[in-house]
């Protein structure tokens, strides 16, 4: 793939994608369910955080896992082994280069790939052609511009601007969310359907602003700090004070919204 995985390699992210995934499971996953027997395509698989809870909840179905980083896929194998799912096979490869068995999967996923891919469009389009006429293609990606907070804070906003500038100059979309259809349908898929899946969390909802305001919103931000100091796109002081600002809506409200697209082959 194309562009920049703008919130690193490291094991502070790893940690991020699994506390993102455990409170985000139900929300996005109840439905990703597939028929038994089913050969599944996971492109840009990354640590495993989605691969345990989706070969979880389908144990008769067959998921080929494939990402361009090596550490990724290593966190991903232990996951996997942890987990004592024996229905997964893990490659690395360029998800534009995997075509080694065209229409060969009944259908595919990504889960917050493509905001990161410079060309998503014909990265679908590629992956599509390997799927079997009357499978699915899936994708669910957030976007950063549904993020609303109280107290409001224009300060607060500063930080995630410079995320939004970050991933634009790395090839990538953080405002992807509101294009999976017309990119669905760019990309020739039929009966594309979109459903948004929105985040709430208040002082009523302790996990969800435990696990999502902070250690998945917050920490994400937080990730690009050295970044965006060194881009100049922000001073020390300005992104300080932004986080800290950012952080008084633990104590009142966050949202944010996730858009899962589902199209066919035909």
């Amino acid at each position: 793939m194309t562009g920049d995985y703008v919130h690193g390699y490291t094991g502070h992210e790893s940690q991020r994608l699994r506390d993102q995934s455990m409170i985000l499971e139900d929300l996005l996953h109840h439905d990703t369910l597939f028929e038994p027997g089913s050969r599944v395509l996971e492109v840009g698989c990354g640590v495993g955080a989605q691969t345990r809870i989706v070969a979880r909840q389908n144990p008769q179905v067959h998921f080929t896992c494939i990402d361009i980083n090596a550490e990724s896929l290593a966190a991903a194998r232990s996951a996997a082994a942890e987990d004592c799912l024996s229905n997964v096979a893990f490659h690395q490869v360029n998800a534009f280069d995997w075509a080694a068995n065209n229409r060969n999967y009944n259908h595919a996923f990504f889960c917050f790939v493509l905001e990161h891919v410079s060309q998503p469009e014909r990265l679908v389009r590629h992956i599509a052609s390997q799927v079997l006429p009357g499978g699915s293609v899936v994708a669910i990606e957030g976007d950063h511009g549904s993020t609303f907070f109280h107290p409001q804070s224009e300060r607060a906003w500063r930080p995630i601007q410079c995320l939004i500038d970050l991933q634009a100059a790395c090839g990538g979309d953080a405002l992807i969310g509101r294009r999976l259809y017309p990119l669905f349908c760019e990309a020739g898929l039929m009966n594309v359907e979109v459903s948004p899946r929105v985040v709430y969390a208040d002082p009523s909802r302790p996990d969800w602003v435990e696990y999502f305001t902070d250690r998945t919103y917050i920490a994400m931000v937080e990730g690009v700090r050295e970044r965006a100091l060194s881009a100049n796109h922000i001073s020390a002081s300005e992104w300080d004070a932004g986080i800290a600002e950012l952080r008084r809506s633990k104590e009142g409200t966050f949202s944010y919204t996730f858009f899962k697209a589902k199209g066919h082959v035909g």
